[in-house]
């Protein structure tokens, strides 16, 4: 067939079609955060529609709607037990969207439904900011404005093609006017800022770990933080980014100690830094965590905006609320450093606590080790290069999918499995530590990264989430001692990690691109994305206010950015007049009529061939009935002729009357049938 079958449809339902496809791309981003109930029956209200424009069937009664809306209401409050607030709100507009689709029997109701439309796009940047959702949401807006120029040309059949080429200029046309306001615009939270929900149910590091839980964020391969450091770049090795620091467990979890419960001496940080300090900047992805990922150790305050910073003394640095924007920071860590009591101290004695009962085989093979002369007198040190030799030689293995562990989690990771994610290794290896009698707690955050060949920034992804541990050594403090390099050492300092399998379809699509390729093509977006963080996302009040210092202002204020934005709209405007006043001036004012009435042709449906003269527009009227002043519109069109060639208007006035006389005439004659 030489043409596809949507083409040959009526005009009505191939614009119907269209547009319910452009809202199906509306609505796409957003299902994931919408009820199965709510997708389920948004896309059957789709189909039906389809389905009645493709084979030209009347729309449903008003009680069929009637009921679909009743059920959607009642389904909202069952699920969100109220029908205000984001998430009722937006599910109830979707619905409501397919409803309106079944009442499309004017152009009024179709401009309902775009403007629905319009509203319902800037609903994804609830859920998202990203410059995917951007790029999808701007290809949404071209189908909208494409299908709102269309619903605008009543007659005849024009391409979709037409309609989308004005809508493009329409956009382009926008688009300096939408660069404007988001460069002066002022950002006053809460207007610019997200939801406080926005990141509800993001996968990050938590204040607790239950076995397993880190596995699952190495499935996850979206981006945790970026990094660009200033200077030598130091080895990946040493990229140990400190996040939440575990010490209290109860048999299954590892929490975070509580400074109020009263077995908790307060010790000091005691912190001491030596060597060249490490400078870098952070990017930090919205995460709903109270902390900062910084490199140990950092002595001084990370250098950020809206937040106040503490350190704890397990050097881990926290705000004063979650992380619920993107977030940039510079710090300045040391790689070399001690911190920590050098001498025992009452204090140390919680980081020895084990629950009664819990991986009785652990605690007799640490007895048994106590006991044995070979291991007479050894300090915490050698306690723990004795675990890690047992960890490298006894068959030990590095994987995601070691199987659900019980309640003696370090017994079966110990004797039974020997297999475990890097919080199996290093929750079993502090087990063991505090066992023998060695302090010891873990530590969880990120190791290594990956460096963007293409923008030079080191990427941290949530697949790069780690759990390390701490021991305590008289006369040194806490040391951090990785069990997992013991078991797999190319998990440290190497960019190898453990992915997880590919299903059918993923093999299908990406199996023959080969890792060459698809690692650049992910840096290419990666660096995109930097981009996008840094000049969209990123920009400010402050960098706003910068942008005015850098104007001349001496203490800009947000008022500023209004007068300013003011006074370059004014300033465009009467640039646009006076442009608009010189053209006419200086256009010949017939051959403005002359376009003007072959533009008015066009639009009731008279195909006019390029540069037509006055005759020749009405013989070509002449030969199309779509007119129905066709003999009246013929004279006035030789008129025009007359008064450019006759010079007619020297008789009867100047040209300009002669024109204004013409104008007046072609408004009393119809141009529609």
């Amino acid at each position: 067939m030489s043409h596809l079958l949507i083409f040959r449809l009526p005009r009505d339902a191939r614009d119907t079609l269209f547009m319910l496809l452009v809202i199906v791309w509306v609505v796409l981003p957003q299902v994931s955060e919408l009820p199965l109930w709510c997708s389920l029956l948004g896309a059957s209200i789709v189909l039906w529609r389809g389905v009645l424009a493709w084979q030209g069937r009347p729309l449903p009664s008003k009680w069929w709607l009637m009921g679909l809306l009743a059920l959607s209401v009642g389904l909202t409050l069952l699920t969100y037990k109220t029908l205000f607030g984001r998430e009722a709100g937006v599910g109830l507009i979707v619905i409501l969207l397919m409803l309106k689709t079944m009442e499309l029997r004017a152009r009024r109701d179709a401009f309902v439904v775009f403007f629905l439309s319009f509203f319902l796009m800037l609903t994804n940047f609830f859920y998202s900011q990203s410059l995917f959702t951007a790029a999808a949401m701007l290809l949404a807006l071209l189908g909208l404005l494409t299908a709102l120029v269309n619903a605008h040309m009543p007659v005849g059949r024009p391409p979709l093609w037409h309609s989308a080429k004005i809508a493009g200029g329409m956009a382009l046309l926008g688009a300096p006017i939408m660069v404007l306001l988001f460069v002066l615009f002022p950002r006053v939270a809460p207007l610019w800022g997200l939801p406080s929900d926005a990141m509800e149910g993001r996968s990050g590091l938590s204040a607790s770990m239950t076995v397993g839980n880190i596995a699952s964020l190495a499935l996850d391969e979206s981006v945790a933080m970026r990094v660009q450091f200033e200077g030598a770049l130091p080895h990946q090795s040493d990229l140990y980014f400190r996040g939440p620091v575990l010490s209290v467990f109860d048999g299954r979890t590892w929490q975070i100690q509580r400074y109020g419960m009263s077995r908790f001496a307060r010790l000091s940080a005691d912190l001491q830094v030596s060597g060249q300090p490490i400078r870098y900047q952070v990017t930090l992805e919205p995460n709903r965590r109270p902390w900062l990922l910084v490199l140990d150790a950092t002595p001084d305050s990370p250098e950020l905006v809206g937040y106040t910073t503490q350190m704890t003394r397990e050097l881990q640095w926290v705000l004063n609320k979650p992380v619920t924007d993107l977030l940039r920071y510079k710090v300045m860590s040391y790689l070399r450093f001690v911190h920590g009591p050098r001498t025992p101290v009452t204090g140390l004695q919680a980081f020895l606590e084990l629950p009664d009962g819990s991986n009785p085989r652990t605690l007799q093979l640490a007895t048994q080790w106590l006991q044995n002369p070979r291991y007479a007198g050894f300090n915490q040190a050698q306690w723990a290069e004795v675990a890690m030799e047992r960890l490298r030689t006894e068959g030990y293995r590095y994987t995601l999918d070691p199987g659900v562990f019980g309640q003696h989690s370090a017994d079966e990771f110990w004797f039974d499995r020997k297999a475990g994610f890097c919080e199996h290794i290093a929750s079993s290896f502090v087990i063991l530590m505090r066992s023998l009698g060695v302090p010891a707690r873990i530590v969880t955050g990120y190791q290594g990264g990956e460096q963007n060949a293409i923008d030079g920034l080191w990427t941290v992804r949530q697949s790069d989430a780690h759990a390390w541990a701490e021991i305590w050594q008289s006369g040194t403090g806490w040391v951090r001692v990785d069990p997992t390099s013991a078991v797999a050492p190319s998990r440290i300092g190497s960019l190898q990690r453990l992915m997880a399998p590919r299903g059918a379809v993923a093999n299908a699509i990406f199996g023959q691109v080969s890792p060459e390729l698809a690692q650049r093509l992910r840096a290419i977006w990666d660096a995109m994305n930097t981009q996008w963080n840094q000049w969209v996302l990123n920009y400010s009040q402050t960098r706003q206010l910068d942008l005015l210092r850098n104007m001349g202002f001496n203490a800009p204020r947000w008022q500023d950015l209004i007068v300013v934005l003011c006074a370059i709209m004014v300033a465009v405007s009467l640039t646009g007049a006076a442009w608009i006043a010189w053209q006419r001036q200086h256009q010949d004012p017939w051959l403005r009529l002359l376009a003007h009435i072959a533009k008015r042709l066009q639009q009731s449906g008279v195909v006019v061939l390029p540069n037509s003269t006055p005759r020749q527009l009405a013989q070509q009227l002449n030969q199309q009935s779509a007119i129905a002043s066709t003999k009246a519109l013929e004279d006035w069109l030789m008129r025009l002729e007359a008064l450019r060639y006759a010079r007619v208007h020297a008789l009867h006035g100047s040209l300009k009357q002669q024109l204004a006389v013409l104008r007046q005439k072609l408004k009393r004659i119809r141009l529609h049938s």
